[in-house]
Formats: structure tokens, C-alpha cells, sequence
């Protein structure tokens, strides 16, 4: 849909790659490249293992998640609990860096419960900075440990979106980028006209991806490249037959398709199909055939469902 925007798998913990060796986690389409991978953890020795690992696997971009915020990650001292602990983060990317033939990143959030984001976050940003990481993609919002679901610390702690633009100009140097709530190109590009550098998209991009990534390339890159929808899911097909070839079942895939025509005509019909024809058994590209069918031939593209 890109080929230039910057894509970032799910957290993946270096305990399950190094302890659990579930290398099967790091798999990824020559065609996603651009793609960085993101690891979850606070020993250093491990971390620095989990990056030799994924660098071994291609990818052009080591990220270190200290913003996430699940019970989970907090019981295995990882995520955003590691804000109240930047010396041990600054430790952490020292190994990685040391391990790694590719760029290490952070990803944070501005603070944790009752930390004030204009002293900690900055001095965050100086400790990690002074141990060598030139990128941060900041999540503008404090995550709540206590209190809040990994769901409500995606939307209710209020965005400081100022104090992100405050860390560029206090780091010039560094390359700053912005997260959350952000929902439009337009939104992107203000933030980039305004000194950021850079622009992470989460749930727009996965919940509506035809209204983010296909005009990424000319929007904010100033290249040709949009695709239709049509062209995206004629390019889907071959990636589709191989996973199913190999064993797979087209619901891994599908799945992750279901916004592909939010906002337009027979988007509904689209989901539904593709819901429940991928989860049978022996599912092939009939259902993906079969969803098609309700927004093909469709008078107004633009309209509303």
C-alpha cells in the first residue's frame, strides 16, 4: 500500500526468542520492507541476544518498546514501567547497539502515573540520548499502571501533543517523532510542517488503512505510488496462495483485511463475508472472492455505508 512508510511489528519480548526460541514470531514479506521490530525487556545481556536475532532476520530497525503498559509487561519489569527507570533503558541500549548492525530506537510514553511529564520525559529523553539512540517515537500520552486497561491507556490518559513538539526543540538533533491519536494524513503532515520528524499511525492505519497508507507515498513523500484498492487486493492474491501452500489458513491474513474498504459501499457485506467464510476449514481465495463481490461494481466509492 507504502513503499515508503515505516512499518513495526508487534512487540515481540527477547525472553521468547532468546529462552523460548520463537524465532517463528520474527517472519516477515521481503515486500514489507521497510518493517522495524519491536522487543520487549530490561536484562540487557537478553536483549542484546533477542537483536543479534533479529538482525539475522533482516530487519532494518531494532525498536526497544518502553511504552507499553499491560499487566503483563509490568509483571516481567518491561514496557512502560522502564520510564521510571532510565539509567537501566540507557543499559539496555548499550548492549543492543553493541549487538546490532542495524539502528537501535525507543519508543516511550511522555510518563507513568504520578510523574510530571515536563521534568521526567526530557530527562528520560537525556539519559537514553547520552547512550547513544538518535530516534524516540514518543507516545504523547502518560500510561496509568494502575487503574487503567492497556485499552483505556490507548485513549483516556489526555494527549500532551506540545510537549513532543517541546522535545524537538529542546533535542534538535534528534529525530523525534510523534504518536497517538492521530487519525489522518493531514494530521501527519501538520506535525511535520510544525518540526517533527517522523509520524507513528496505529489504529488508523489498521482500522482504515485505505484512507492512511495508499496516499502516504504522495502526501507526505512526494512520490507517485497511490494504488487502488483493487490493486492492493490483486497483490494480496500470490502473498495469500503461499501462506496457504505452506499450510496456513487464510484467516491469519484476512483478518487483518477487514477495514480495507471502511466508509464505502458494501463494506459491511465485506466483513461479514470475510469473518465468517475464512474461519472454516479448507477456506481459500473463494472467500476472499466472495467478500469482493459486495464492493465491486459499486456506483459511488466515496459514499458512506
Amino acid at each position: 500500500m507504502s513503499s515508503r512508510t515505516l512499518l513495526y511489528t508487534e512487540m515481540v519480548t527477547a525472553p521468547a526468542l532468546v529462552r523460548g526460541g520463537a524465532h517463528h514470531l520474527l517472519r516477515f514479506d521481503p515486500a514489507e520492507h521497510p518493517v522495524a521490530v519491536q522487543l520487549g525487556g530490561s536484562d540487557p545481556s537478553e536483549l542484546a541476544k533477542a537483536t543479534a536475532i533479529c538482525c539475522d532476520h533482516g530487519y532494518d530497525e531494532v525498536n526497544l518498546n518502553v511504552g507499553c503498559p499491560s499487566d503483563r509487561v509490568q509483571s516481567g519489569c518491561f514496557g512502560a514501567v522502564l520510564m521510571k527507570q532510565p539509567d537501566l533503558v540507557a543499559d539496555c541500549v548499550s548492549a543492543m547497539q553493541a549487538a546490532s548492525s542495524v539502528e537501535i530506537t525507543v519508543k516511550c510514553r511522555i510518563g507513568v502515573d504520578q510523574q510530571n511529564p515536563q521534568e521526567t520525559l526530557p530527562a528520560f529523553i537525556e539519559t537514553v540520548r547520552n547512550a547513544g539512540v538518535r530516534r524516540f517515537s514518543i507516545h504523547a500520552r502518560k500510561a496509568w499502571l494502575q487503574g487503567l486497561s492497556p485499552k483505556e491507556n490507548r485513549t483516556v490518559p489526555p494527549l500532551d501533543y506540545p510537549l513532543v513538539l517541546q522535545m524537538k526543540q529542546q533535542f534538535p538533533d534528534l529525530h523525534i517523532s510523534v504518536n497517538g491519536g492521530i487519525e489522518t494524513l493531514e494530521q501527519a503532515r501538520g506535525f511535520l510542517d510544525a518540526g517533527l520528524d517522523g509520524v507513528m499511525i496505529g489504529r488508523a492505519a489498521y482500522h482504515t488503512p485505505d484512507a492512511i497508507l495508499p496516499g502516504a507515498d504522495a502526501q507526505i513523500y512526494g512520490i507517485a505510488g497511490r494504488k487502488t484498492t483493487d490493486q492492493i487486493i490483486a497483490e494480496m492474491r500470490p502473498y495469500i496462495e503461499q501462506h496457504l501452500s505452506q499450510g496456513g489458513r487464510i484467516h491469519s491474513i484476512t483478518r487483518h483485511m477487514l477495514g480495507l474498504f471502511a466508509g464505502r459501499p458494501g463494506a459491511r457485506g465485506w466483513r461479514r463475508t470475510l469473518s465468517e467464510g475464512a474461519h472454516r476449514h479448507g477456506a481459500g481465495l473463494e472467500v476472499l472472492d466472495a467478500a469482493l463481490e459486495f464492493v465491486q461494481n459499486q456506483p459511488d466509492e466515496t459514499a458512506s455505508p
